[in-house]
């Protein structure tokens, strides 16, 4: 059987030294102490959702939304004490709520958001934190303007692994970084294919119109709900939409790369319906500061990078997910919870530099603590909106068909304007940002 590549290696554990961080905070939160608990409510409670109610459940859950009320009973047996909701614009109405969580797929993420952000509420949003440009651009600066604490709901962020490894580049452990690979063995759901024709019957426990929310409506079918969605352009925003904000994150955090200069793909057909069913993104990143320029490449769907650069020998397996930073003094790899300096003779004696970064006592309890009036969370909608805008200019150029010019403070492609209807898409009638 093939070896492992991480069973080969000795990777360095950051979380074996790892610190947690301790948050300081004002004694009250709208006349509540420190000790007492928020009342929170979840928009959206089924599949990652229901995971996200795990996360939160030592705060008082006092609402609970969903469009399907399977999920939605479900959640109620957990936490019996809550009311329930079908529309969350209904469930924003219940006075007590003070911070809210949004699960629900990427099309409705923005409408949902804003609206609690509008009421001054708290907001913890999954990731991506929108489905277009605009909309991460406006949540970001609804947020700043309402000064209330937001999370993305990017997990890794929180952990040991990759605030290491942003601290190792950020003191030039590998030397200039001037090329980054992300991949991942997304997507696991159809994409590269067409509508289908048949229309079966709505499910009784579905509102399918609450659930296209903005979309352009269509019949009810299988193919979206509850999980398939990902891959539909009208709903999900693909392989890389899931999984960039997870995967490039570290490199968006550690090169400080903000808004590249072009983009441009090569992938399988692209049609109306559906992302490709593989893609490669390249993003170019032009010098900042003192900084090289950086070419970030993504690939998904199967495709890799080279396997030389992760010194694979061959017989093992290529990581299913991960990032490759390539400097002028070695090679760093990370995965999910392991980090790796490459060439590995090179560095049996390398000792971590400083830790310059909070150890975080958790994703959610970052945002939690930013909720009581501690400091304000690594993922807050301030990083998280351009880092969600960085990912998604990959579907822009996909979508366009040919390489993007890049106007980032003006959220422009300077030499495609047909590229406007995907940066802020029209909403069906009825709903607004």
């Amino acid at each position: 059987m093939p070896k492992s590549v991480i069973t080969r290696r000795r990777f360095l554990y950051s979380s074996a030294v790892a610190t947690a961080a301790v948050f300081a905070a004002p004694a009250f939160l709208r006349g509540k102490s420190l000790n007492e608990k928020l009342n929170l409510g979840l928009i959206g409670v089924g599949n990652k959702g229901a995971e996200n109610l795990k996360g939160v459940s030592n705060e008082n859950i006092v609402a609970l939304c969903d469009i399907d009320e399977n999920f939605l009973n479900a959640a109620a047996q957990k936490v019996p004490g809550a009311k329930k909701y079908r529309d969350f614009r209904n469930m924003l109405e219940q006075r007590d709520i003070d911070a809210v969580v949004v699960t629900i797929p990427d099309h409705n993420h923005a409408i949902a958001a804003m609206a609690a952000l509008k009421l001054d509420k708290h907001v913890y949003c999954e990731k991506p934190l929108t489905h277009d440009l605009y909309e991460a651009r406006q949540l970001a600066l609804a947020a700043r303007e309402r000064k209330v604490a937001t999370q993305m709901g990017n997990g890794g962020h929180a952990s040991d692994s990759l605030r290491s490894a942003v601290e190792w580049i950020q003191a030039g452990v590998i030397g200039p970084v001037g090329e980054v690979h992300a991949w991942s063995d997304r997507p696991i759901w159809p994409q590269g294919i067409t509508r289908p024709i048949d229309t079966p019957p709505v499910p009784a426990s579905l509102d399918w119109d609450l659930w296209i929310g903005t979309a352009p409506m269509r019949p009810y079918h299988k193919a979206y709900h509850p999980f398939n969605w990902r891959g539909w352009w009208d709903f999900g925003t693909g392989a890389l939409g899931d999984m960039g904000c997870h995967i490039i994150d570290p490199a968006f955090w550690a090169l400080d790369l903000g808004y590249p200069e072009s983009v441009e793909t090569e992938s399988s057909p692209v049609n109306d319906e559906t992302a490709p069913s593989w893609s490669r993104v390249h993003y170019q990143f032009p010098a900042r500061g003192a900084l090289p320029p950086v070419k970030l490449t993504w690939h998904d769907g199967g495709k890799l990078p080279p396997r030389e650069l992760l010194d694979l020998d061959a017989d093992e397996k290529f990581p299913k997910n991960g990032s490759l930073f390539v400097g002028r003094k070695g090679r760093l790899l990370l995965m999910q919870g392991k980090s790796e300096l490459l060439p590995e003779n090179q560095w049996r004696d390398f000792q971590p530099p400083p830790k310059t970064i909070p150890r975080s006592a958790g994703h959610y309890a970052e945002w939690i603590a930013a909720c009581k009036g501690g400091p304000a969370a690594f993922s807050n909608f301030n990083y998280a909106g351009p880092l969600t805008e960085m990912v998604l200019l990959g579907n822009l150029a996909l979508r366009v068909g040919k390489k993007i010019e890049w106007d980032g403070k003006n959220l422009t492609a300077r030499n495609a304007p047909e590229a406007d209807r995907y940066i802020r898409r029209e909403y069906r009638s009825g709903w607004s940002l």
